[in-house]
């Protein structure tokens, strides 16, 4: 059976976050490649109840992105609510992957590059993005929410300034710059700001469940 081996290795089971549910927040999780040899390996040992079936169908170099920018991508979008309109900031691997899981459901996707790189705004737009642009521009409508994969913090209050009332924006990465000052009111109204760690066994069985799918 080929399975697929993700960046949660293994979680401790008995922590205060793994008994609600939060298995990725624990307090002494295992990550593939990182605490946890393997990753890039011809051989690696991992725990089977973190590993996730992903049939015998398809080219394991173009699958083996669902394990972790398709994961994290997954996780965020759950986290950004289920509004139409979605901001897409940072258009590499975890967002393009993100962009066609939420043009299949139905959404309108809004993808942000770097000023200037036409080339990802071309590819954006070849995948069904309804509008691409710069990281510096405003899109023509507000959004529901926002989704950052750039790893920078000047991006939180120009994603804010761009969702609506109630919207949120959601950071997807381990690590960013850090965000600058500003003002009150990008916040207000109930705005959230909002960051993404790691993943769920649950975030994996739903994602793959649907990854395979035809557009």
């Amino acid at each position: 059976m080929r399975v697929g081996v993700p960046w949660l290795g293994a979680t401790c089971g008995v922590c205060p976050y793994c008994q609600k549910g939060a298995e990725n927040l624990c307090d002494v999780p295992v990550f593939t490649g990182y605490t946890r040899d393997g990753g890039y390996a011809s051989h690696a040992v991992a725990d089977a109840r973190f590993c996730f079936p992903l049939g015998e169908d398809g080219d394991d170099a173009e699958i083996a992105p669902w394990l972790c920018a398709g994961l994290i991508g997954w996780r965020c979008y759950r986290m950004a609510g289920d509004g139409k309109t979605l901001g897409l900031y940072g258009f590499g691997a975890a967002a393009h992957i993100l962009a066609q899981t939420a043009i299949w459901h139905g959404r309108r996707v809004f993808a942000f590059s770097r000023k200037g790189d036409t080339a990802a705004q071309s590819f954006a737009r070849s995948l069904g993005a309804v509008w691409a642009g710069g990281s510096d521009e405003t899109p023509p409508e507000p959004l529901d929410a926002a989704i950052i994969f750039a790893p920078v913090g000047a991006l939180v209050p120009a994603a804010l300034k761009a969702v609506k009332k109630g919207g949120r924006v959601v950071c997807g990465g381990i690590h960013m710059s850090d965000i600058p000052s500003f003002p009150y009111a990008l916040l207000w109204e109930e705005r959230h700001v909002m960051s993404v760690a790691n993943l769920t066994r649950v975030d994996a069985h739903e994602f793959l469940a649907i990854a395979p799918r035809p557009a």
